[in-house]
């Protein structure tokens, strides 16, 4: 008897589900409509793909573009699975055969575009059927909400009606909280059968850098990605081939796409990109919906996105695989003015949503806290934990507060005294003395603040002003960016009390190539995962699909990190199903057998995964265990390698997952506070709760430091207090 664990394992070769993905099934096959919310990389194809395969009738997918639908059947097929894709694409001979194995039941999924979902054709067709499931992709599609409305998927309503019988799901990677209840509201859904999964991508390194030099910041930035596939956004049309041009001229193999190219040259540059002919693509946004290219280990945006969805579903792209990938946002205030004007076209109510999407997005760029709390935040999702690890943020040299009390004042100062109509780098201006025509214009030169805070930069200036925002001292009007003083930064003006900040943006530690958190299988042999990637590419071009079709990275690399030897020993590689290793497995074994004999390398056991004890390969369980055990914090570091901040946070996860930790009179040992000070900090975490560090150590005034933090955090969660 077929079950999801089954055909998980048989045709798609995994030993597990990603987290949700069995809850998902299991409510689709109860025949319960199902909202599923997950990140892009997270699963979402196989909550549909596995119910069709157990279903015995037809699962029709909705999905808005034609790549996306040639992508997925060619997956699927490679798999062994009978689907088809009904569009404009195909001719007249290939639609009707198509249409045949369908009417005729040989094909268990059908993929279509909305429009066609809508013909009378279609529906005849569907209803001479047994429709098991829909569903559809792209869900946020539905929603006037959304940042990606379509009017045709509204009508989909219609096509439930018609089917009654069929279950319905409906599916997207970006939904805000309103967005996802006007899914649900339009569709009909229950409350209760919505699944959201963590909108955190941990493989992902997220950085924003301030934009100076873009074309000498973008080629430096791919010097780290030699031979690596990624995709580079550009705001118009124009700077996409300019720089693809500058690109090309230095030695990168780069393709252009936006929809000033003729349908042709698009559609082959795509391709070329798809089948790793090509390794970088730099495009407007209308470049990516539907590509599902796994190894994309980079994304650039060039310009900044108009918003935070859009922003989000780009960086998506990156790191499908799960194997690390970087996304590099080049941030400037002169971006964000030009989209400005734009808006300024629109008319409301469009002009003001487009306002606050910016304002959120500008927002986000220009903050100083992990770049995962507010983008996680933006979905109604908290992000927990001090330090996600993976952003520039995360990743820069610790910076302990200092006393910037007057370096506030003036800049509160200068900007109440300019009339609270100008932006920050207009308030920057003044203080620093500047001649310039705007400064003139309105008299500034006059103001008493002019010239007085000559003793720090610009760019010091402008950290300064984000902080004081970011505390609520300065209010920043969405549309202009215009500041105002809050009643707290009045008061501040008034009392004198002190500030405690940074004058400096801490600086990032130098690294080079993907960041993102890595597997066990990170440790791979490269030279044998070039010789299988050369192979795959082989086998994909004789096939006419693209590489991944074959073989994801991230399989090669399991192959390239245990040297399999035989084909028992291959299905045990994730990705490696019954009908890949009928197909592909010699192959790929005669290149590792004769790589190994030439090198001496021996098979490396992979142990099977055992879904039941889902702890069982987290780090921090370990670490807590061995703790227990009575090993000390510095054999702990001795063997994994690691810092004592690492092992502290490990054991911080490990009791706060419910687990006893030993006494805690090591730890306390650790600590080089006082009593008294000791004990001030316990009240502090009394009050605010242990969860996140930062407001501590606020409360705090940066008096004790972080490293202190966390040695205290452990003993005062030990003492269960």
């Amino acid at each position: 008897m077929l079950t999801p664990e089954s055909i998980l394992k048989s045709t798609f070769g995994y030993d597990t589900f990603k987290p949700l993905q069995r809850e998902i099934i299991a409510n689709v096959q109860a025949r319960r409509d199902t909202l599923v919310i997950m990140a892009t990389g997270g699963g979402k194809s196989l909550t549909y793909q596995v119910p069709a395969l157990l279903f015995d009738g037809l699962t029709v997918v909705v999905s808005p573009l034609i790549a996306l639908m040639k992508d997925q059947v060619e997956q699927l097929r490679a798999l062994g699975v009978s689907a088809v894709f009904l569009n404009s694409s195909l001719s007249p001979d290939e639609y009707q055969e198509n249409m045949g194995a369908v009417k005729s039941g040989q094909s268990k999924l059908l993929y279509v575009a909305p429009e066609t979902l809508l013909t009378p054709r279609i529906y005849s067709l569907l209803s001479s059927l047994k429709l098991d499931l829909l569903a559809i992709d792209e869900a946020h599609c539905i929603s006037e909400w959304g940042h990606d409305f379509r009017p045709e998927y509204r009508q989909l309503v219609d096509v439930r009606k018609k089917f009654p019988s069929a279950v319905c799901m409906a599916l997207t990677a970006t939904a805000t909280p309103r967005v996802r209840a006007d899914i649900m509201s339009t569709l009909g859904f229950s409350q209760a059968n919505e699944f959201q999964s963590s909108f955190n991508r941990e493989n992902l390194f997220i950085e924003v850098t301030p934009k100076r030099e873009p074309v000498a910041q973008t080629i430096k930035f791919l010097e780290n990605y030699k031979d690596q596939s990624g995709i580079i956004y550009c705001f118009s049309r124009r700077q996409v081939d300019e720089l693809a041009d500058a690109l090309v001229h230095k030695g990168f193999s780069v393709r252009p796409y936006h929809a000033g190219l003729e349908d042709s040259e698009r559609r082959r540059n795509q391709e070329a990109f798809i089948r790793d002919d090509v390794q970088i693509i730099v495009a407007t946004i209308a470049f990516g919906m539907g590509i599902n290219k796994p190894n994309v280990r980079f994304v650039v945006h060039f310009d900044l996105p108009k918003n935070i969805e859009s922003y989000y579903q780009e960086i998506g792209r990156a790191g499908r695989d799960g194997l690390p990938a970087h996304c590099l946002l080049l941030y400037s205030y002169g971006d964000a003015a030009k989209i400005r004007y734009f808006i300024d076209q629109k008319e409301d109510p469009e002009r003001s949503a487009a306002y606050q999407h910016l304002d959120a997005m500008t927002r986000y760029a220009e903050g100083s806290v992990c770049r995962r709390k507010p983008l996680l935040a933006y979905f109604g999702e908290t992000f927990v934990g001090e330090n996600c690890g993976t952003c520039d943020k995360c990743d820069m040299e610790e910076s302990d507060l200092t006393d910037i009390t007057i370096p506030a004042q003036k800049f509160l100062s200068c900007v109440k005294r300019s009339g609270e109509r100008f932006g920050a780098a207009h308030v920057v201006d003044i203080l620093l003395g500047s001649k310039n025509e705007k400064v003139e214009k309105y008299n500034h030169h006059e103001l008493s603040t002019y010239g007085i805070g000559r003793e720090l930069t610009k760019s010091q200036w402008m950290h300064v002003s984000r902080q004081l925002v970011e505390r609520g001292l300065l209010d920043q009007e969405p549309a202009y960016r215009v500041l105002s003083i809050t009643a707290k930064g009045l008061e501040l003006l008034k009392s004198r009390n002190q500030v405690r900040g940074q004058i400096n943006e801490p600086q990032k530690k130098e690294r080079s190539g993907a960041r993102g958190k890595v597997s066990a299988e990170s440790e791979y042999d490269k030279s044998l995962f070039s010789l299988l990637r050369n192979k795959r590419k082989e086998l994909a071009d004789s096939a006419g699909v693209p590489p991944y079709v074959i073989f994801s990275d991230k399989t090669l690399v399991e192959m390239s990190s245990y040297f399999p030897q035989s084909r028992d020993s291959l299905l045990n590689i994730n990705g490696v199903g019954k009908v890949k290793n009928e197909r592909y497995g010699n192959d790929f074994l005669a290149i590792i057998k004769d790589y190994c004999r030439s090198n001496g390398i021996d098979e490396k056991y992979k142990a099977p995964i055992r879904a039941a004890d889902k702890d069982a390969g987290r780090r921090y369980v370990t670490v807590g265990e061995a703790y227990n055990t009575g090993e000390s914090i510095q054999n702990l570091m001795k063997r994994y390698e690691v810092s004592a901040d690492t092992i502290l946070n490990h054991l911080a996860r490990f009791i706060m997952a419910g687990n006893p930790l030993r006494s805690a009179e090591d730890l306390i040992a650790l600590s080089n506070l006082n009593p008294d000070q000791q004990m001030a900090v316990f009240k502090a975490f009394d009050i605010l709760g242990s969860d996140m560090l930062k407001p501590v150590y606020d409360k705090l005034n940066g008096t004790v430091n972080y490293d202190e933090l966390r040695i205290l955090r452990l003993c005062y969660l030990c003492e269960g207090r």
